[in-house]
């Protein structure tokens, strides 16, 4: 499984130790999710896609290698349609 590391200052640490209640996985979802919408991405659609592609075959690491945007995927799923 391939992992992605997440940088954080010190004081971020000592905030997130403080607020122990702080669930920092839904503050990261929720930044990648309003991301998504600044880029016009809607995460349904998005999570579809995927899950299409899979089921055509392709793995995870296949369509990261072979798209670099939402427009991509899409236009990768289409094709494998036709």
């Amino acid at each position: 499984m391939i992992t992605r590391s997440v940088t954080i200052e010190d004081i971020d640490d000592l905030y997130l130790m403080w607020n122990d209640h702080i669930n920092a996985s839904a503050l990261y979802r929720r930044a990648l999710r309003e991301e998504m919408e600044v880029r016009d991405v809607d995460p349904d659609d998005l999570r579809t896609l995927l899950e299409r592609a899979r089921e055509q075959g392709y793995t995870k690491e296949e369509i990261a290698d072979e798209t670099n945007r939402y427009a991509d995927l899409k236009a990768l799923v289409e094709d494998a349609e036709e």
